[in-house]
């Protein structure tokens, strides 16, 4: 199993497609207001783990007390801008 990645839900909302990507290379673990709150894994991973034959002697508490201290981190709003289309000439 790879290093994890780390995502706020609200990225996670945005772009879920970045998320399973992510997924693919480790684990990806999901924040809400800086503290874990899911952990997006990909199906061999997951059985792996499920078995307990996953070859490593990490295991998913440990992968998450690895993870780096987001509590400082404030959360954000994106703010959508607006486009504005010219008529033809």
């Amino acid at each position: 199993m790879n290093a994890p990645h780390v995502i706020t839900s609200r990225e996670f909302g945005h772009n879920v497609s970045s998320a399973k990507h992510l997924a693919k290379e480790g684990p990806l673990f999901i924040t809400d207001h800086g503290e874990p709150a899911f952990v997006l894994l990909n199906i061999g991973d997951y059985r792996a783990l499920s078995r307990g034959d996953g070859g490593s002697t990490v295991s998913l508490l440990e992968l998450m007390d690895s993870m780096p201290d987001t509590s400082e981190v404030e959360d954000f709003e994106i703010t959508p801008t607006a486009i504005q289309l010219r008529p033809e000439v």
